[in-house]
């Protein structure tokens, strides 16, 4: 870091030495009276500056591990593998294991990358304000507080919170149970935030009500990234017992969706009876792709957990049968039936119905030490084809991400899309044929355009799609896609982004996110989605969505923290944003895979 000028450049007056030529004209021998007061002010000046700074810069012994207060024991102590091998203890993430991922990223970044950032750069307003990480943090801590009291006071118990009606709410998502998915879906939010009281309340509520033994009928996928990947994270983030315990007993109750004559699971399964069946909505009762594919990390970490191979063998044999298959153009349709092992509709996204199956696919190589190389090599494969097809430029320059549709590119992207501009710059360090450049300026294109969908609203908040089309860009046009449901996804990118560039854009755009969250968003009895991000006095949806304390608030708050709070080296998030463990497969045997150290 350099240190700053004592004076402005523009007020600096410093005259051209020409060569072999005194700066003084001849006859001064000496300085005036004059010129040695100005400078004995200048010498003053610089010793009072650096007496100031000796006593008045915060002192760095005071944040041991963490910026910002955070305590060591917030996050499981990280041991070294040096460490590790004095140990009794199993090393399930630790330091020096994988200094190359993402910190390397940064500092062995092609040439290129470097001139990209002086591009992007240029391409987004200049920040104007001055962003305090330590009071944007605890402005997110404060709106995690009013949304987790509200639903408290008003929801509790209930899956979700009608905060306009101040009562509880659910979904078909949940079937007819009432399985306190906010409380689940928030633990490891308060334990990050240090709301320590509440996640107390939290983990009693779990202990005495969380029951799976019920006559309901849930979505797999959902309950697999919100209750399963909320209560594995808040067991590894705190070590209690009694949330692994839980995740076991509810993943149980999911095994009999995989009874399908393919092994591709149902979409909904009846946590009591077992049977299974797809939505009716989907392509002549087709699996979605979004759905079965999006279950790989936390079902690895199931069986690393309890030693029971069926929940890796599960997924494992998903990726093995669609690797048999014909792909058209390259590309994976979104809808697959589950009975004749055939493809539905030949409609691609990577917005809503696929957007988590790629993300699976690059985090299952994360997660595993970076030693699942066909899970990297089959993602690599994905993202190849989906930049030839799917990814363009619009007139005015925004990079987007389309759909497929029958041969044919729907210049339409959706709010869930934008979260490919993180996995893009997520997945650049280890991309084939050198072009992590490439992709890191990929992903801050994609942030660049959502911030646009953002910025051309009223409200400063995105719409739910937004076309390209027709002399529009980054605007939704039908009023059923201008809707804003308290999504995380544009966070999300903003967050991955800043992680790996630091430049300050990314921290500027979530405050602007913030503000317009708490401005428009924020009700007496919580957070609600609004219907129309672009008239001045929208209507509420009352709906606070679980998903926007998983989610929205822990992305936030991640945006203003140190890296070292949860690195990137160490922890990879499920698409519900819940932190789970590098598994470095040195330490561990997986059933049916090979250790590769």
């Amino acid at each position: 870091m350099t240190t700053p000028a004592l004076l402005p450049l523009s007020g600096r007056r410093i005259p051209t030495l020409s060569p072999g030529a005194s700066s003084f004209p001849h006859h001064r021998a000496t300085l005036r009276l004059s010129e040695k007061f100005i400078l004995l002010l200048i010498l003053s000046a610089f010793i009072t500056l650096c007496f100031g700074a000796f006593f008045f810069l915060p002192d760095n012994s005071k944040h041991k591990r963490f910026d910002f207060g955070l305590e060591d024991v917030l996050i499981p102590h990280i041991e070294s593998e040096k460490e590790a091998r004095h140990s009794s203890r199993q090393v399930i993430h630790g330091v020096g294991a994988h200094d190359e991922h993402p910190r390397e990223l940064r500092e062995r970044m092609p040439r290129a990358t470097a001139e990209t950032k002086t591009r992007l750069e240029t391409q987004t307003h200049t920040v104007s304000i001055h962003l305090s990480p330590e009071g944007e943090k605890k402005k997110n801590t404060h709106m995690m507080k009013h949304a987790w009291d509200s639903y408290r006071q008003y929801g509790w118990g209930h899956n979700e919170l009608k905060p306009i009606a101040k009562k509880g709410h659910s979904t078909n998502i949940f079937g007819n149970s009432q399985m306190g998915a906010t409380i689940v879906d928030a633990l490891d939010t308060l334990y990050i935030m240090g709301l320590h009281d509440e996640f107390k309340d939290a983990q009693e509520w779990i202990e005495q009500n969380l029951d799976f033994s019920v006559n309901a009928e849930v979505s797999v996928f959902e309950v697999n990234i919100r209750f399963i990947g909320g209560l594995l994270a808040a067991y590894y983030l705190s070590g209690q017992e009694v949330f692994k315990v839980k995740a076991v007993q509810l993943a149980e109750k999911l095994l009999p969706a995989f009874n399908t004559p393919t092994g591709i699971p149902w979409a909904m399964v009846n946590l009591k009876s077992g049977v299974g069946r797809n939505w009716g909505w989907a392509s002549a009762g087709s699996s979605i792709l979004a759905e079965f594919g999006t279950l790989h990390m936390e079902f690895v970490h199931l069986t690393y957990l309890t030693g029971n191979p069926a929940y890796y063998q599960k997924v494992m044999h998903i990726r093995k049968l669609l690797a048999k298959m014909d792909r058209p153009n390259g590309l994976y349709p979104n809808y697959l039936n589950p009975r004749t092992g055939r493809w539905g509709q030949h409609h691609t996204s990577v917005g809503g119905l696929g957007d988590s199956f790629y993300e699976y696919l690059l985090k299952a190589w994360l997660m595993s030490d970076k030693t699942d190389t066909e899970a990297r090599k089959t993602y690599d494969d994905a993202i190849e084809a989906i930049e030839r097809h799917l990814i363009r430029k619009s007139n005015g320059g925004l990079t987007f991400i389309g759909e497929w549709k029958n041969g044919h590119l729907e210049r339409k992207m959706g709010h869930l899309t934008c979260f490919a501009g993180g996995m893009f710059a997520l997945g650049a360090d280890g991309s084939p044929d050198d072009k992590a450049g490439h992709y890191l300026q990929l992903g801050a294109e994609i942030a660049h355009t959502c911030h646009e969908s953002y910025d051309r609203t009223v409200l400063k908040l995105g719409p739910e799609a937004f076309k390209f089309d027709s002399g529009l860009e980054a605007v939704a046009v039908r009023q059923n896609e201008k809707y804003y449901i308290l999504r995380p996804e544009v966070i999300e990118t903003y967050w991955y982004m800043w992680r790996f560039t630091h430049d300050p854009k990314y921290r500027q755009w979530g405050w602007e996110a913030v503000q317009a969250i708490d401005k428009y968003c924020r009700v007496s009895g919580g957070f609600s989605g609004v219907k129309d991000v672009y008239s001045s006095n929208p209507t509420y949806d009352d709906v606070q969505q679980s998903f926007f304390l998983a989610e929205t608030l822990k992305y936030l708050y991640l945006l203003f923290s140190s890296d070292e709070l949860l690195p990137l080296e160490n922890w990879v998030f499920n698409t519900e944003a819940h932190p789970l463990p590098v598994l470095h497969q040195g330490n561990i045997t997986l059933p049916g895979s090979e250790t590769q150290r």
